[in-house]
This record gives C-alpha cells, sequence and structure tokens, in this order.
C-alpha cells in the first residue's frame, strides 16, 4: 500500500487477481485531496475508479454545463422537478463551500487531475443520480415524497446558511447523503435506493470495469460512508453476471397504474358532475362550471405569483389552469412555463450566473432560470390542489342538492 500520510479509512480487498484499494474520503476536506493526489502520485496503480456517475462527472469537469440547457426542452420533457432538485443540491454545495472554504468534491477533481497527468484511466462507478433520485421516488409513499419534497424546498427558503451537523454528515457520505440524510435514517425504503444499493452497484461496476480489464491494482476513491458496504460487496459471494445484476438497479420501478390512470378518472368525474348539474337545473350548472374556474385558476395563478411570475404569466396561468385540469396531457405548468419564457426569455448571464444564484434564497427568484422552473412547480401545484378542491366541492354540492 502507499506510504502516504493516511487522514481517511482505507481497506484492500483482493478479487479475482486484482487489488482494490479503497479509499474513504471527506468531501469536505483538503486533506482528503491531498491524501488522493499523493497515493496516485506514487505510481502504485494503473487504474482508478471514482464515486461518480457521467452526469456529476460532467459537472466537475465543466461546472458551467447549465448554460448549453434547453430550458423549455427540459419542461417539455418533465425534467424540470429533477432539474430543480439537481440545483437545491447544488445550492447546498455552495453554501458549504462558502462556510468552509472548500469546494464539495475537490478530492475528485483532485484525483481527475492526477490521473491525467500520470496517464491513468479513469472508470465513474456510481449509479446515474438521477435514476437514484426516481429510485428513491418510487420507493416511497406518497406521504413521504411530500415530505422529501417540502424538506427540500423548506431548506432553501428557511435558511442562508448550512448547519455543523449538515458539514459533518457531507464529510463522511456525498450530496446525496447529506441531502436527505434526515429522511434515510429513518426509513429503510429510502436508504435502500439511495445507499445500499449503490454501494451494490460500485462493487458491480468494478468487477465489471477493472477485473474484466486486466488491471492488477485499482485506486477507487469513495465517500467514507460508502466503505464498510463496498468492502463487504467485494469481499462476499461473486456476482455471476455483474452487468445484468447492474442492469436491473439501473432500471425505473414502473409507478402505480392507478396513479397513471388517477389524472383521466378525476377529469371524467368533473366533467360528469357538470353533466349532472346542468340536468338538474342549469343555474347550478353553472354555479359548478363558475366555482370550477375560479378555485382551480386562482390557485394556479397563486403559485405562479408566488414565483413572481410575469404579470401576464399570471393571467395564462389563471385561464389555462381550469381547461388543463380536464385535459391530463398537457398541465397548467407547461403553460405558465412556456408563456414566461416567452415574455422573460432568460439571457446569457442567466445560465452563467445560476449555480452562484441559487446558493441563496433571493438568487432563485431573481434568476430567470430558477424562476421559470419554480413558476412550472407551483403553477403545477396550484392546479393539483384547486383540482381536488374544486373537485370535492361538486361533489359536495350535487350531493347536497
Amino acid at each position: 500500500m502507499a506510504g502516504t500520510e493516511q487522514t481517511g479509512p482505507r481497506a484492500v480487498v483482493e478479487h479475482h487477481g486484482t487489488t482494490f484499494t479503497l479509499v474513504g474520503t471527506a468531501h469536505v476536506s483538503k486533506a482528503s485531496a491531498d491524501e488522493v493526489s499523493e497515493l496516485i502520485r506514487s505510481g502504485e496503480y494503473d487504474a482508478v475508479a471514482l464515486e461518480l456517475c457521467d452526469s456529476r462527472y460532467e459537472n466537475l469537469s465543466n461546472p458551467d454545463r447549465m448554460a448549453s440547457m434547453d430550458l423549455f426542452q427540459v419542461i417539455r420533457e418533465g425534467r424540470a422537478g429533477m432539474v430543480a432538485a439537481n440545483l437545491a443540491m447544488s445550492a447546498f454545495q455552495q453554501r458549504v463551500a462558502e462556510q468552509s472554504g472548500i469546494e464539495p468534491g475537490a478530492e475528485m477533481r483532485a484525483a481527475l487531475h492526477e490521473a491525467e497527468v500520470a496517464g491513468l484511466p479513469v472508470s465513474m462507478v456510481d449509479r446515474d443520480i438521477g435514476t437514484t433520485l426516481k429510485r428513491v421516488w418510487r420507493n416511497v409513499s406518497w406521504w413521504q415524497r411530500m415530505q422529501l419534497g417540502s424538506g427540500l424546498f423548506a431548506s432553501l427558503i428557511t435558511r442562508e446558511t448550512v448547519s455543523p451537523e449538515s458539514i459533518e454528515q457531507l464529510k463522511e457520505g456525498d450530496v446525496l447523503e447529506s441531502t436527505f440524510a434526515e429522511f434515510a435514517e429513518q426509513s429503510e425504503k429510502l436508504y435502500e435506493p439511495l445507499i445500499t444499493e449503490r454501494d451494490r452497484y460500485m462493487a458491480l461496476r468494478l468487477m465489471e470495469d477493472m477485473a474484466d480489464k486486466g488491471y492488477r491494482n485499482v485506486l477507487v476513491v469513495i465517500g467514507a460512508g460508502h466503505l464498510k458496504g463496498l468492502r463487504a460487496h467485494l469481499e462476499g459471494e461473486n456476482a455471476t453476471n455483474p452487468a445484468a445484476e447492474r442492469e436491473a438497479l439501473d432500471t425505473i420501478p414502473p409507478g402505480s397504474r392507478f396513479f397513471q390512470y388517477l389524472p383521466w378518472i378525476v377529469a371524467a368525474l368533473v366533467i360528469a358532475g357538470f353533466a349532472i348539474g346542468f340536468s338538474r337545473d342549469t343555474e347550478l350548472g353553472i354555479q359548478l362550471v363558475t366555482e370550477w374556474f375560479l378555485i382551480n385558476g386562482v390557485l394556479s395563478a397563486l403559485g405562479s405569483a408566488i414565483a413572481l411570475a410575469h404579470p401576464l404569466t399570471i393571467i395564462a396561468t389563471f385561464l389555462a389552469a381550469p381547461l388543463t385540469s380536464l385535459n391530463p396531457t398537457i398541465g397548467a405548468g407547461f403553460v405558465a412555463a412556456g408563456v414566461e419564457l416567452l415574455v422573460r426569455r432568460p439571457k446569457v448571464e442567466d445560465f452563467s450566473n445560476l449555480k452562484h444564484d441559487v446558493a441563496n434564497v433571493k438568487g432563485w427568484w431573481h434568476n430567470r432560470v430558477s424562476r421559470t422552473l419554480m413558476i412550472f412547480i407551483l403553477a403545477s401545484v396550484g392546479s393539483a390542489a384547486g383540482t381536488y378542491i374544486a373537485g370535492f366541492r361538486i361533489f359536495d354540492q350535487l350531493v347536497g342538492g
């Protein structure tokens, strides 16, 4: 093993003729970055593996990647929530960097730099962050989803600084774990895809990518919190088909069919309610339609207004929400974001300053990119709330009548 000063936990595992040196690093630590650099410079390794996925690697190697993002395409493809979540985690990282003076992921940057200088192959062995978040989302109940979403959003608007406890958590894990640590400790269903599955996934990637290519000594740079689990998987029973098992961990579980059909069921029931109302009395039918438009439109427009949308966007949201709620193929949030992009298209500096702006509360409303994402999300939430409130109101009116 390399004769460098050890600052973090290490483990050496032999697997099918390959020696894996697992280095548990602190993601907010200059000492960890220095340790990784020294290990690679020692010349004892012929390959390096990192706890990164391709998208996180791109973010590290190209910090201005967001500048090339097609915002309308993101919204149209239904990725607005995912991008917003990534921005929220980026904001968390930025605040940690400002408080600690060290950019999270410094040890990964050091490893990439030193490996390039030494001419060593580098493998990104972690699962894609988007896949992990989607598996987390599908693995928990709707109530926990609300807790996760509201907790992530609340962390942005309730404090400007990161608590010392959160920074300590980041030293032992990564952004995903520290962001959801409070929930992960209380929920096995959340802990499984967030941590346990990733330990197994990285072990499978190491078996697949490193051992099969004939590397003899591989340096594996991971967060200290992953060392125990990864070591156990590498020392345990061998996977008979690592590629197939890893593919299974890359699969997004299908959502409940009930929730897929629910918007159509609600729309059908509302339309049926209108029909029943008009069949009983024209005045009642008009009243039901009016209440539907007002409740749905006002709540959705309120969501846009909270996000400080343009007045035209707020008006468009108010008019569109009652109609889009009866047509699940298009949402009020999509209309709101589309109009906002037309009247206040983000400028080049909005994309360039995005990472910095989302690090503070005001920046989310100031930057046109993050504000458009908020408009999409809040208008959608308002419309959903309006749909069910107005729906129950219609039911009450019909039953009471």
